[in-house]
């Protein structure tokens, strides 16, 4: 039985000083899991559980204010327990793929557990969506707050040090849905957060994205090889079907015979955003033409994943009984490069004793 009260203030029913708790079932070794929902006044919901800190649906309205959730997912607890597409989980310790499983850093050789072949995904076997986050509601004037924390031991997949993890989903006014990343170490490891929600703005199990219109604030990528690991290489996309600088329908190119599309079986890259400096820059717009939202994202991460869902292969049921057919979701997972603690050209991704780890990343939602 679901069991729920609020946290916040109640005299304030229609705004973002109220959260509501539920209970949303226990995991296989019997640890309860909760279910949060942060409401603003213009009729944006965001819910999250415990479970893999999942953002299990983001509400919003159309440009007729007819509300709908935009996130691929499943009805109950079971379906994320028994899933391995990650839907709407942070991720952690490192996102994206290590090759070989492994990496040298100071000197000593670290072997991670192995769940893509001989590479490591998203944090391995079992990983940050696969593990209970402690929760903490936090309500301040006109926003709403849910502060998840996890230990991560010292040896967990093979990843050294103890690190210590935050993460922050905040839901303001202004339709936006902020989601604040902090980690502390100690002994050097990589690190590398983000968050894998599926999108399709039309409304989850809504048919494809095909037809929603991408732009990209990414005039690079990072090329990959036939196991989808980058090369080392930053390449320009000008000229090529990754260019999506201008404004581009996701389905236009993503069926031609271009060597990087055909090895991803479409989309399924990482773009290096073009910025200025260190703080939150813009990223990735996307837009809806039958439901009018749009959704901008801006990021401190120096890279984005664009992932059209090239293997749903309609074994999958998702929320209200959805078959999730090819394509029927989108997703733009903010982060640094992939196999970064292999590539010493990209970006760092270790984090030591005394530094902390701090990214933002922003999903605002609109209409036109």
């Amino acid at each position: 039985m679901l069991s729920f009260f609020w946290i916040g203030v109640p005299s304030f029913p229609q705004s973002t000083r109220a959260i509501k708790k539920e209970t949303f079932g226990t995991t296989r070794d019997g640890k309860p899991v909760e279910l949060y929902t942060l409401t603003n006044q213009h009729g944006m919901e965001v819910r999250a559980m415990t479970y893999g800190g999942t953002i299990v649906s983001i509400s919003v309205p159309d440009k007729n204010g007819r509300s709908a959730d935009v996130v691929l997912g499943f009805d109950s607890l079971d379906g994320y327990l028994g899933g391995d597409a990650y839907f709407g989980a942070i991720i952690g310790r490192y996102a994206n793929l290590i090759a070989n499983a492994r990496f040298t850093l100071d000197g000593k050789e670290y072997r991670l557990g192995k769940n893509d072949g001989a590479n490591s995904l998203h944090g391995g076997i079992k990983g940050f969506d696969k593990v209970v986050w402690h929760a903490e509601p936090l309500v301040k004037p006109g926003e709403a707050s849910l502060i998840l924390k996890y230990t991560s031991a010292d040896g967990e997949e093979g990843f050294p040090g103890t690190l210590h993890v935050t993460v922050t989903y905040t839901l303001n006014e202004s339709d936006e849905l902020t989601i604040g990343y902090h980690a502390t170490t100690d002994r050097a490891t990589p690190i590398n957060l983000t968050n894998h929600s599926y999108f399709n703005l039309a409304g989850e199990g809504n048919g494809d994205i095909l037809g929603h219109v991408l732009t990209l604030n990414a005039s690079h990528f990072t090329p990959v090889n036939k196991m989808l690991l980058p090369t080392g290489e930053i390449l320009s996309v000008q000229g090529t079907p990754l260019d999506f600088t201008q404004p581009t329908a996701i389905g236009a190119r993503i069926n031609s015979k271009f060597e990087q599309l055909v090895l991803g079986g479409g989309y399924d890259h990482n773009f290096v955003i073009n910025r200025q400096g260190s703080g939150l820059a813009f990223s990735a717009r996307v837009y809806e033409p039958t439901s009018g939202r749009v959704m901008e994202v801006f990021t401190t991460e120096p890279g984005v994943q664009f992932y059209t869902s090239n293997f749903q292969d309609e074994t999958v049921t998702g929320k209200r009984g959805h078959v999730y057919r090819q394509r029927p979701a989108f997703c733009l997972e903010t982060q640094h490069y992939p196999n970064s603690p292999n590539q010493p050209s990209f970006p760092s991704t270790i984090l030591r004793p005394g530094q902390t780890y701090q990214s933002s990343s922003v999903y605002r939602f609109s209409t036109r």
